[in-house]
């Protein structure tokens, strides 16, 4: 069986979907909410989901070797469901941007991506209003 790693083209469609969705939330201010919960600089973020993406669609897993836990991991941030939702979306346009994946095999991946999107939430706004 083909990994979706190997059917999107490996590592370079990998990294240019995580390049493509921190452009889409650094320039896009449909994205405002979600750029501001990040540092200025990107490098760091855009390499770490490279990694994870590699990892999650079947490629080397570096990234799950260290031992981290994508949920842990954000669950320092305030993750209303807007934002889980600004995510999402943003993947969403980053993986159907990429050329010659496959439509079914990318709007797999991305609601595999939005529902671990919406188990990070964290905050309701009742909660955020208190």
């Amino acid at each position: 069986m083909t990994t979706p790693y190997a059917r999107i083209g490996g590592e370079a469609t990998v990294a240019a979907i995580a390049n493509r969705f921190y452009d889409l939330i650094d320039r896009d201010r449909a994205y405002a909410d979600l750029r501001a919960i990040h540092a200025a600089d990107l490098r760091a973020v855009r390499h770490g989901l490279t990694r994870f993406l590699a990892g999650w669609s079947g490629g080397p897993r570096d990234w799950f070797e260290r031992g981290q836990c994508i949920m842990s991991l954000h669950r320092a941030f305030p993750i209303t469901a807007g934002l889980a939702d600004q995510w999402s979306a943003a993947m969403t346009r980053a993986i159907k941007a990429q050329p010659g994946i496959d439509p079914q095999l990318a709007a797999a991946m991305a609601d595999a991506l939005g529902h671990m999107a919406r188990g990070m939430i964290n905050l309701s706004l009742d909660q955020n209003a208190a």
